[in-house]
Formats: C-alpha cells, structure tokens, sequence
C-alpha cells in the first residue's frame, strides 16, 4: 500500500469514529446556533468551543515542536483574503440554516438514512465544483480574490493572528507570542466550556467537543507526519468538508484518472461511521422531504453552502475548528461571519411567523442581533 492510500485509510478511520461520535451525542453546530440564539442554552456552543481550543492546543504544540510545519496549510496562506472570509461565511451561515446543517452535519445525517440531506450533499458538491473551477470561478477570481491583501508586502510570513501581533508591535520572539497566543485561546476555550456547571453534567456535550479536538489533531499528525514521504508526500491538511465534496464528485465521475485524497476518504469516513452507529443504535430510518417549499429550501441551503464554503475556505469544521487550530485570521473572519449568518437567518425565520413581512423580519433580526438601532424584542 502507498503512501497516498495509508493516509487516506487513516482519515477514514479517524472521521469514521468522528461520524458516529456525531450521530450518537447529535452534535451539530448549525444546532447549537439555534440553541443559543433561540433558547440561550450553549451547551452545543461550548462542546464546539471545547472542540476547537483542544485542537488549538495540540496542532499548535505540534507546529512548535517541529512534528508538522502549519505554514504549509491553505489556512496561514500569506494571500489574505478578507472579503472571502468575510462574505463566504455570511453565506455558509445562511445556507447551513436552510439546509439543516452544516457540511459535516449533512454527511452524518446522510449516513443516518437522511435522503434530504443527501439532496443538500449534491447541491452543495455541484455549486462547490462551480465555484472552484466552473460557472462560478470568475465571480471568485475577478471580484472575490482581487480584494485579497499580499502579506508579503507588509513583511509578514503568514496570516496567522500571531503573525500580526508581531507585525504591528514590532516584538522580535515571534515563537514566544505564538505560544502565548495559543496558550491563551486554547485553554481559554477550554476552561470557558468546562466552567459551566451544566456542561459538566451532558456527557455528550463533553464526548462531542473532545471527539472535534483530538479528530481534527489526530488528522493533522497523519498529513504531517504518518503522511511525509520524500517520493509521494501528502498535503498538510485536516478535516473540512466542502471542497472536497467537489473533489468527490469528480472522483465518482472519473474514476480511473482520478486518486483518492485526505478530504474524500475522511468525507466518506463521517457518513460510513454514522451509518454503522445508526444501524446498531436502531436511530437508521430514510427521511424525506413533506413539502416543497421544505424541498426548495434545502436546496437553496446547499447552494449557498457550497458557493460560500469555497470563498470562505471551509466549514464550521474546516474553517470553525481545523482554521482555528492554526491560529489564522482569516479563519476567525469566516467562523464569526458563519454563526452570524446562521444567527441571523434563525432570527429572520422566527419573525417571519408573526405574518407581518419580510422588512419586519429582517429589521427585528438586526436589532435583536444589536447590528441596528432600535428596541430589542422581549
């Protein structure tokens, strides 16, 4: 067996374990979105939280120790692009609310039996695809990706948060402020999960936030080193799920001129892992769409995820964990701009049932978000 296949059976059998961890405490991030937004319980929030400030510690004690070099990953890019991250999160945001889910959320839901979901998982690879390389890629290229700022010219290596605390204090130890920097946001994320008492109490909140964490560091150290090889190296990465649903979807379709990578077999991993827990658990069951507005909706959903995803450079996973992990800006943008979008579309949803339009859906979501002026709604 190479080298390209040992990884991607790696990558199998970690997002296997990772799949059915998600199916058995339903972890969903789209979902703790709207248990925060709608019900103030942040239970889901803080096992996400958890999720990322365990792979924040790791990947970043790995990087320093030399075991794998960040620098290397899409997320530290010395391309800096703001309005993708920006623009492409507000998008991912809105789509994941339509879509019931995000990118990874989808694959677990597809593995449970979920023929909505797998509807959303096409949508969302054929939009992905569009916008990589097809009808969509001129948006991206001329008006997206002209905004991006090249860090080279301001004398930075990398777009890693460190990397412009460095650059706007003019401290000499850079190695020094990343460790602070990854001490401080790491375990900052992990004693915010942890201090609250009922978070302590959901054993599957606690076993879905250390399943993100030691996942997403587990698939770094297989790319980084379980993956190096002087003849046949396998890029840097970790878990994300929207480009390489793309991916897949040109494997599928050209087999034999096509290899199987990290992203694809991991993807594969999540739903098989589900499908396994939902079968054993007896949670399998094939679920449809009732309605066809329901139908449009989630197509609609899986557009803009797909569309978003590839201009912001990931998921809620990809860019909300993975991105995280390495300390990159860019990431923040998109992880921030995700949950706003996702909050904001779940407020505009809620209003919307009172029948008084969309002008005053809209205006009651900005100003219970505190993005406009005005009274807050009880």
């Amino acid at each position: 067996m190479d080298n390209l296949h040992r990884v991607a059976l790696a990558a199998f059998g970690i997002a296997a374990v990772f799949g059915a961890v998600a199916n058995k405490t339903n972890f969903c991030t789209m979902g703790a979105v709207s248990d925060w937004v709608n019900m103030g319980d942040k239970g889901r929030l803080r096992a996400w939280f958890l999720g990322i400030g365990l792979a924040t510690i790791a990947a970043q004690f790995m990087d320093l120790h030399g075991f794998i070099n960040l620098d290397k990953s899409i997320y530290l890019s010395t391309s800096f692009g703001w309005l993708g991250s920006l623009f492409g999160g507000l998008c991912f945001g809105v789509g994941m609310t339509l879509g019931s889910g995000c990118g990874y959320r989808t694959l677990v839901r597809v593995g449970n039996g979920n023929l909505k979901s797998l509807v959303v998982a096409i949508t969302l690879a054929i939009t992905a695809a569009m916008t990589l390389g097809g009808l969509l890629a001129p948006f991206r290229v001329d008006y997206v990706q002209k905004t991006n700022v090249d860090l080279v010219l301001h004398h930075m290596t990398d777009q890693s948060i460190p990397s412009f605390f460095v650059a706007l204090s003019g401290v000499k130890n850079a190695r020094l402020v990343q460790e602070i920097f990854a001490a401080i946001f790491g375990l900052g994320l992990v004693v915010y999960a942890f201090k609250d008492r009922d978070f302590r109490r959901s054993f599957d909140n606690m076993l879905a936030g250390v399943a993100i964490g030691v996942c997403v560091a587990l698939a770094w150290y297989v790319t980084g080193v379980y993956g190096k090889d002087p003849f046949n190296p396998v890029p840097l990465a970790s878990f994300t799920f929207i480009a390489p649903m793309a991916h897949l979807l040109d494997f599928v379709m050209t087999y034999t001129g096509s290899s199987i990578t990290f992203g694809i077999a991991a993807m594969l991993g999540v739903a098989f892992g589900s499908f396994v827990y939902g079968v054993l658990s007896g949670r399998f069951r094939i679920e449809t769409f009732s309605t066809r507005s329901d139908m449009i909706r989630h197509l609609v959903g899986g557009s803009l995820m797909g569309f978003g995803g590839v201009l912001g450079l990931g998921c809620t996973i990809g860019q909300g964990v993975t991105g995280m992990s390495t300390l990159a800006l860019g990431s923040l943008i998109t992880l921030v701009s995700i949950i706003t979008g996702s909050a904001l579309t779940q407020k505009i949803q809620y209003y919307l049932l009172d029948e008084q339009g969309w002008r005053h859906a809209v205006y009651r979501a900005f100003v219970d978000m505190r993005l406009m002026p005005g009274r807050k709604s009880a």
